[in-house]
């Protein structure tokens, strides 16, 4: 065993099962919203099924399920990594929703089979499953060197060869991706779609939270988060705020903006071939959690920022996403701003945004629930 993980507890439920230990440092995998789309089913101690769900119904920002089946997809890799500090390997299985039970594709569900395998070294990324984390807040913008970008790149290994990261750089280009996040920030708080999501995914005056988002770790300045607490309390003040009082400036300037500027790249990390079932979005989150980590690794602070690729999806497919009359506009000018970002780039394959600077780790984070909290019966 990892000499790391010899202190970790068996989490209540687990019945002494060694893949307790395993799913305890698996259960720290990010998710969209901390959503943690997944359940886990022990069959046996070497065999577990992961139930996974999505959110499509609901959140705007889950087209198809694609964020979630991200999202399995870094658990899975999580579990592989966290198997490997006690010398087991990792065999996960899709069911196809002809085998299973709720027979479509958002449930996606896994059988992951542990195998000894005694030549099998701890993963490099063990010591960061739960270091990892988010940072919305500016950082330094001392480019990052060469041997850091091979660093990132080359945690992806043989396995996830055909996928490689595409940096944004330098003050123009960080100044025109902050053009766009700070529209797709306008979008984000105007249209009521998104507003049910934000209302339900906030934990105010919260540190930390097991299934939500603390406030203080929005990025917002102290001094704003009450009024946008206030704010938020009704659909009715957004928009009197929106229409009459600049509502969006601030949280923009704030939580897009600076960020954007203030930050040592952004990078784009494109699959082989465009995405085309749910399994294939599974496999590239587990390419996605090795970029993550690796971050983590080099001591180094992250952020997502996928709503253009998002918003960009949805006007690409035209599907409708919201009532707002200026959203299909909006969602068109986002798309043709970010193709024209990243010209020769074929950003059909383009799977995640994000960005990485150097600063502190944030003193507010979201937690998980507890493994207990997690199991089911199938």
């Amino acid at each position: 065993m990892n000499s790391s993980s010899a202190t970790e507890a068996v989490p209540p439920g687990t019945n002494g099962n060694r893949i307790g230990p395993i799913l305890d440092l698996a259960r720290w995998a990010p998710s969209g919203d901390n959503t943690q789309p997944w359940r886990f089913e022990i069959v046996s101690d070497t065999h577990l099924v992961v139930h996974g769900s999505d959110t499509r119904r609901t959140v705007v920002y889950d087209l198809r399920g694609h964020a979630s089946q991200l999202a399995i997809g870094i658990l899975l890799e999580y579990l592989a990594i966290a198997a490997s500090g006690w010398g087991l390997r990792t065999e996960p299985a899709y069911r196809r929703p002809s085998d299973n039970a709720h027979d479509d594709d958002e449930h996606p569900t896994f059988d992951v089979r542990f195998r000894e395998d005694p030549s099998l070294p701890s993963d490099p990324l063990f010591p960061f499953l739960k270091t990892r984390s988010v940072n919305r807040k500016p950082l330094g913008s001392r480019p990052l060197t060469p041997t850091e970008k091979s660093s990132l790149s080359a945690q992806l290994g043989t396995r996830f060869s055909g996928y490689r990261v595409e940096w944004i750089e330098g003050w123009k280009k960080k100044a025109e991706l902050a053009r766009i996040l700070q529209i797709c920030g306008k979008l984000r708080l105007t249209i009521p779609e998104a507003y049910r999501v934000h209302r339900q995914v906030i934990a105010w005056k919260s540190r930390f939270s097991d299934d939500r988002i603390p406030d203080q770790a929005l990025g917002l300045s102290p001094v704003i988060l009450p009024l946008m607490e206030w704010i938020m309390g009704s659909w009715e003040r957004v928009r009197f705020f929106n229409r009459f009082l600049g509502g969006t400036l601030i949280p923009r300037l704030q939580l897009d903006i600076l960020p954007a500027l203030f930050c040592s790249a952004h990078f784009v990390l494109l699959s082989p071939v465009p995405l085309r079932s749910p399994e294939a979005y599974v496999e590239a989150g587990r390419a996605l959690a090795r970029i993550w980590l690796g971050v983590a690794k080099l001591g180094l602070q992250f952020q997502p920022e996928t709503t253009p690729l998002i918003f960009r999806s949805y006007h690409r497919e035209g599907i409708p996403f919201s009532g707002y009359p200026e959203a299909p506009a909006t969602s068109g000018k986002i798309a043709g701003s970010l193709d024209r970002l990243m010209p020769g780039v074929e950003m059909d394959r383009a799977v995640f945004l994000g960005r990485v600077g150097r600063g502190e780790a944030p003193s507010a984070r979201s937690l998980r629930l507890p493994v207990d909290r997690l199991l089911t019966t199938g």
